[in-house]
């Protein structure tokens, strides 16, 4: 028993990083796609 709860812990942990890196990720990405198209306008704006 100790060793299923050592191993489910394990995973647990492991989705845990994984989803907190994939999430950190797409929000920088998505942040610099809004700061592009903000950008943008601005520049239409202008003109």
């Amino acid at each position: 028993m100790d060793e299923q709860l050592r191993i489910i812990l394990i995973i647990i942990v492991s989705v845990s990083i994984f989803g907190l890196l994939i999430f950190v990720f797409v929000k920088n990405y998505i942040k610099s796609k809004i700061n592009i198209l903000v950008k943008r306008e601005k520049d239409k704006k202008l003109k």
